[in-house]
């Protein structure tokens, strides 16, 4: 019995270690470049777009800016000011990615319209410290540590916007359901997954793996070797105690993060919500499939944030002389 009790320990342990290295474990050594291009049909059209906004990014100043999370973890940001007393846009990018792909898009758009920008590398990716990628259930607590920040250098009074692509966008949406401060203006998410679990069994399924028996090892590998319980937050339950106005932002035909996820959100939220969809879109790819639309949709929903009235201004849209 004992012997069958020891066998039985080290599958689990074994089991749950090959899930967490799967699923939640970031080596430095394989972090995300800017340069890694993303593959597979929905990418291949617009791929060259992603790489030059990418690098136009990539040129601008930047202050780097290091903070410290509330469990010790070390935690980098770029910060791009442009204008005194500008609201600040708080970015988040996705799942094993880089800020200046997924952020590239958002951060140009913040340009346009005035707003100083912290883009930030989430925790066990790019520079930021950290081994673990939870899904957003330590990350959303960091971005409460980012906000805290942008509060301490700007003072109370400097509005401040969260945004983020895909696990960016469910970190912020988790997010919501914290204490914020009265300076959080609204939150913008593109392309949000419900839950962690209902994604990760998404992926799971999409690549044949058996989800039933692999759910107790992911479950078990989190708590283990991650230090989380998977689903201790969701963007789904956060969303239900949201107080800022909320835009969630999806590709119809998302293949990685089903469109009807931001529709499950949307139905939770206890704040004025709205659901822009793009026809044709993949997974994080409604700004470059048509970023004209993008943009007139995310300045209007600002438009219409209380707080933010005065702060945004269609001349900006119009000014395309904006050069590194």
């Amino acid at each position: 019995m004992f012997v069958t009790i020891l066998i039985l320990a080290a599958i689990a342990l074994l089991g749950s270690w090959f899930a967490y290295c799967i699923a939640f474990y970031s080596p430095k050594k394989s972090r995300a470049s800017v340069d890694d291009l993303l593959t597979g049909e929905q990418y291949n059209a617009v791929s060259g777009h992603i790489f030059r906004i990418s690098h136009i990014m990539e040129q601008y100043t930047f202050e780097p800016v290091w903070i410290t999370a509330s469990d010790g973890t070390e935690l980098f940001g770029r910060y791009y000011h442009l204008k005194d007393g500008a609201p600040v846009e708080i970015l988040f990018h996705g799942y094993r990615s880089h800020p200046f792909r997924d952020c590239s898009g958002g951060h140009a758009l913040s340009r346009k319209i005035g707003f100083n920008t912290l883009v930030v590398d989430q925790r066990g990716q790019g520079s930021s410290g950290g081994h673990t990628i939870s899904f957003g259930i330590l990350e959303h607590r960091d971005c409460l540590c980012w906000i805290n920040y942008i509060r301490a250098r700007f003072g109370s009074g400097v509005p401040i916007v969260l945004s983020g692509l895909s696990m960016g966008a469910a970190t912020v949406l988790m997010a919501s359901g914290l204490d914020l401060p009265e300076n959080v203006a609204c939150i913008i998410a593109d392309s949000p997954y419900s839950t962690p679990s209902a994604i990760i069994e998404k992926v799971a399924k999409d690549r044949h793996y058996p989800v039933a028996l692999c759910r107790p090892f992911v479950h078990l590998a989190a708590f283990l070797f991650g230090g989380f319980r998977l689903n201790s937050c969701t963007a789904k339950e956060a969303v239900g105690r949201c107080k800022v106005p909320v835009l969630l932002i999806h590709g119809e035909d998302d293949r990685l993060v089903p469109c009807s996820m931001s529709l499950e959100i949307a139905a939770c939220c206890a704040s004025r919500v709205q659901v822009v969809t793009f026809p044709d879109a993949g997974h994080g790819l409604s700004y470059v499939t048509d970023p004209a639309r993008y943009e007139r949709v995310v300045v209007d929903f600002l438009n219409s944030v209380p707080t933010l009235k005065g702060s945004v201004s269609d001349a900006f849209i119009r000014n395309d002389n904006d050069n590194p």
